[in-house]
């Protein structure tokens, strides 16, 4: 990854909450070059960081996985172009983004572990919806069709590392302005995350 030392983030504290606020994660293997994107959660039963994941069992991947073969979990923040016209002299125009990278270890589940994580993902994503659909009020019949359709699996961490490119370099009057600009695009996560890095 590429981390210019002003943008490089080495605090988990920091880190985590990119991965848990953007769980639609890019997953890579290098033999053969393939990548595809699924879903993937933290394990919060875990010590160590590691994630639950399934693929469809017709995802050309899936032939290629094995166990404790080594793969890269790509997350990456709400992103925007940022106008040079928007600061106080007009500049260099950029792009503002956060993103990690995560080297895993692949570790097939069990059925029963299957289960329970599919419960886990299903119940994280429903329980802000207004009409929620839980895992439990799924038919049993609706889930064993499905079931044998996906394999799941663990991505346990290896190596971590992570990027936050979010104007640091600029002054504050231009801060503010670019937070204001990408409020009226509808970028108000990166605003956020601006303002908050750059203590505004």
């Amino acid at each position: 990854m590429y981390q210019p030392p002003k943008y490089k983030k080495t605090a988990f504290a920091e880190i985590l909450p990119i991965i848990k606020a953007n769980p639609f994660a890019t997953f890579v293997i290098q033999e053969p070059l393939l990548a595809t994107h699924i879903p993937v959660l933290v394990d919060e039963t875990s010590e160590k960081l590691r994630f639950f994941a399934h693929i469809a069992n017709h995802n050309e991947m899936l032939p290629f996985l094995s166990e404790n073969q080594k793969a890269l979990l790509i997350f990456k923040s709400e992103d925007a172009y940022v106008s040079g016209s928007w600061y106080q002299k007009k500049g260099i125009s950029t792009w503002d983004y956060a993103a990690v990278h995560v080297d895993v270890k692949i570790k097939k589940q069990t059925s029963t572990e299957l289960a329970q994580s599919l419960k886990n993902l299903t119940n994280h994503f429903e329980k802000n919806q207004e009409n929620p659909v839980f895992y439990e009020s799924i038919s049993e019949s609706e889930i064993n069709d499905n079931f044998p359709h996906i394999t799941g699996f663990w991505l346990e961490a290896i190596d971590i590392e992570a990027v936050a490119k979010l104007h640091q370099k600029h002054s504050k009057a231009d801060q503010l302005s670019v937070v204001r600009a990408l409020k009226k695009q509808g970028k108000s996560d990166l605003a956020k995350a601006i303002k908050k890095e750059n203590k505004l």
